[in-house]
């Protein structure tokens, strides 16, 4: 097996367990390649240094032959994780070096058993639909236009509403009068969107979810979507100037660029442990049935 190693830092209490994953990749002959910030990291800060053959800085030196990409961190994490991965078709293994993620679903308690399955193959691979931005001119995020969560528009000040004119398939849907909109994929339903009242979609449903940020009219609400259909936004108001998110990269633009949202054409492979499902995660994650009365 041949493996690919990404993160970015982690505590000191995740050392121990990292070390483990390290015996195990040797005790299994494991051919690792590593991001080379992250191994910066690991000599720098964690004084360990680790047998590796190879490194990488991104997509274009990434040998695309790896079997898996290990993303070591949270969810954040593995959103870059993806923008490494990109169109490769390579899972990704989501390892949570912090507090229970979505993504990033297999604990620090979990790797002996998670890593023992994986080498056994008692896994599946899920794909994920991402969306895709296009831009009028300028060419927005032309390194990577590409995002697994959401799409955001937002205010660049504090002073006043946008208003964000939105059309499905060319036909008018509404002019959102907010602090910005959010364009949601299925895997970021429990994400921005969620938190601006977006409903939890299921991660293999076939559907964007379009929620406005502090609307001004409470009438307005999110809606859900075929993702077939595209989606084109007009920004206008009093700034010249508004600020466009994919995941966690931003930028800005003005408001004389037009923007529209598609699914993208590629999909990213994420493996799953046979143990772990969507719905426990959301009682986990969410901590539904906390309360005693439940």
């Amino acid at each position: 097996m041949k493996i690919a190693l990404f993160g970015k830092l982690f505590n000191e209490s995740f050392t121990e367990s990292f070390k483990l994953m390290f015996e195990e990749f040797s005790r299994h002959q494991v051919e690792i390649d590593i991001y080379q910030p992250f191994y910066d990291f690991l000599i720098r800060d964690i004084n360990f240094k680790p047998p590796v053959n190879n490194y990488f800085s991104g997509y274009h030196d990434l040998d695309k032959d790896v079997d898996f990409v290990f993303s070591i961190g949270g969810d954040g994490t593995f959103l870059e994780a993806v923008t490494i991965v990109r169109d490769a078709g390579i899972p990704i293994v989501g390892i949570n070096s912090g507090r229970l993620g979505f993504m990033a679903d297999i604990a620090q308690d979990e790797i002996p058993q998670a890593l023992a399955d994986i080498f056994a193959g008692n896994y599946s691979i899920e794909e994920r639909s991402l969306l895709k931005l296009e831009s009028s001119k300028n060419g927005l995020f032309s390194e990577f236009n590409y995002a697994l969560n959401e799409f955001t528009v937002h205010k660049t000040d504090t002073a006043s509403m946008i208003t964000i004119h939105t059309y499905l398939n060319n036909e008018y849907l509404n002019s959102y009068w907010a602090d910005g909109l959010i364009i949601s994929t299925p895997t970021g339903s429990t994400a921005y969107s969620l938190s601006a009242g977006g409903p939890i979609l299921i991660p293999n449903t076939q559907n964007f979810i379009i929620s406005p940020i502090s609307p001004h009219n409470l009438t307005v609400r999110p809606i859900v979507v075929p993702n077939h259909h595209e989606i084109t936004l007009r920004v206008e108001g009093r700034s010249e100037t508004y600020l466009a998110s994919l995941d966690s990269r931003s930028c800005t633009f003005e408001s004389s660029i037009e923007l529209k949202i598609k699914k993208s054409d590629f999909q990213i492979k994420v493996l799953k442990l046979r143990s772990h499902s969507f719905y426990a995660t959301l009682r986990n994650k969410l901590m539904w049935g906390v309360d005693k009365r439940n």
